[in-house]
């Protein structure tokens, strides 16, 4: 099957593009963010071509996956061709709502040529999609192994543009993480995190724009995994610090109650409880261990590849059917 989409989300196309498929990404003169092609700090598969938008219109398909709203206004230019009319397609929701909340009108409803997929059950509850059909396939990552070694006895967090996005990405928690140990935050736009929240080195520690190979290395040095983001569908960076065999101390907002067990690590609905979470594993590396195990296995059995692509290839086989 020839399937068109946009690189839009890098950790979720990483794993979607390792199905039994060919893989087209649009790319623009500028590769800019209608135009990226082929990720850089990914590994991507050979079945993963890029092709300029010039060439689009002359390229048989046979799916086109849609990722955000204009993106259909895109397809229709680019390829010439309607998405859910001419051509079959799966609209991804990759996030929670915004705005008015839990009344927030997705984009896609209120048509029925083209099938909402949700990366989780949460997202599915809350979008008010109308009378657009609605699936729900769960996330699943390549594993990286399990390489967890804790050695370094500080808390990691993994997060983008923590400055920009502030309370969505709890970037308010961080200074109260540091009062049970250092923290290290990796991910995009993380350098100016220590100057804005004041504090120095030995509290607060940033990574910036690290490969993923190279980012879950240094993730599995260090002791604990805190997943601080509040709004959000489920980070693929909490399951990816799950498979590594790390231990967890998550927000229960969202999808992370159902991506946690109890076992893992610890849940909590209150702020002073993350720091004092912390503080326990850093102290017990034991502990840390034993839960990093329980988390590795969790994240196995409900996120793992094999499962998601099975999934996939459901869905886009009920779409091509017209079903």
């Amino acid at each position: 099957m020839r399937i068109l989409l946009w690189h839009v989300h890098g950790s979720w196309t990483t794993s979607f593009v390792q199905g039994d498929h060919e893989y087209l990404l649009p790319v623009t003169a500028d590769r800019g963010p209608d135009g990226l092609g082929r990720a850089r700090t990914w590994d991507w598969p050979a079945s993963v071509r890029e092709v300029p938008i010039e060439q689009l219109r002359e390229t048989a398909l046979d799916l086109v996956v849609l990722q955000r709203p204009h993106e259909q206004r895109l397809a229709e230019e680019w390829t010439g061709r309607r998405p859910g009319r001419d051509v079959p397609a799966v609209y991804v929701e990759h996030n929670t709502p915004i705005g008015d909340v839990p009344l927030t009108r997705h984009p896609m409803a209120g048509q029925d040529a083209v099938p909402v997929v949700h990366v989780t059950a949460f997202n599915d509850l809350f979008w008010d999609c109308g009378s657009a059909p609605t699936l729900v396939v769960d996330h699943g990552v390549v594993d990286p192994g399990h390489r967890y070694t804790g050695e370094v006895a500080r808390a990691a967090v993994v997060v983008n543009d923590p400055v920009r996005r502030g309370r969505f990405v709890g970037t308010d928690l961080v200074p109260g993480l540091t009062a049970a140990g250092g923290v290290d935050v990796f991910g995009m736009n993380v350098e100016k995190l220590g100057a804005e929240l004041g504090l120095g080195p030995e509290r607060l520690r940033t990574y910036e724009d690290l490969p993923q190979e190279r980012m879950h290395a240094e993730l599995a040095r260090r002791r604990v995994y805190v997943h601080t983001t509040r709004w959000t569908s489920l980070g693929l960076s909490l399951i990816e610090a799950m498979h590594l065999g790390m231990p967890v101390v998550a927000l229960a907002t969202t999808e992370a109650v159902t991506a946690v067990p109890p076992s893992a690590g610890v849940l909590t609905t209150r702020r002073e409880e993350l720091p004092a979470a912390v503080a326990r594993f850093l102290a017990d590396p034991d502990l840390a261990r034993g839960c990093g195990s329980a988390a590795r296995t969790h994240a196995l059995r409900h996120y793992g590849l094999p499962r998601f692509l099975a999934a996939w290839d459901r869905v886009l086989d009920r779409v091509l059917r017209g079903d």
